[in-house]
């Protein structure tokens, strides 16, 4: 199966349209089209905001595995790998109580918004 095939496939298990997927994963509408269509190749950046979102590996998405879904452990080391995320990372254990409540505030409001 194809890269885009595994797209298409994440993406309708989800029930998204194409413009939903491209919303959340920060891309336009007609770039996630030509994706799918094979049309245009996918960048890196976009393979991993394509895997995050769909909830499943970049190496199901290329193929390399038939596992859509990585372990808690190699969850953990995407994470702690992102360079963007790294920050978060070393520095949260470090953060003082009052900000970490008003962060875990704000990413509350953020969950409801996406229900």
């Amino acid at each position: 199966m194809s890269i885009q095939d595994r797209v298409i496939q994440c993406r309708e298990r989800k029930g998204w349209s194409q413009r939903e997927l491209a919303n959340r994963v920060s891309i336009n509408y007609s770039v996630l089209n030509r994706i799918e269509l094979a049309t245009r190749p996918i960048k890196d950046q976009e393979l991993n905001n394509l895997a995050n979102v769909l909830d499943v590996s970049a190496d199901y998405l290329l193929g390399r595995s038939d596992t859509p879904n990585l372990s808690e452990e190699q969850k953990f080391e995407v994470f702690k790998n992102n360079p963007e995320l790294e920050r978060w990372y070393y520095e949260l254990p470090r953060s003082d109580e009052e900000d970490l409540e008003q962060l875990r505030e704000m990413w509350e409001i953020i969950k409801r918004r996406k229900k």
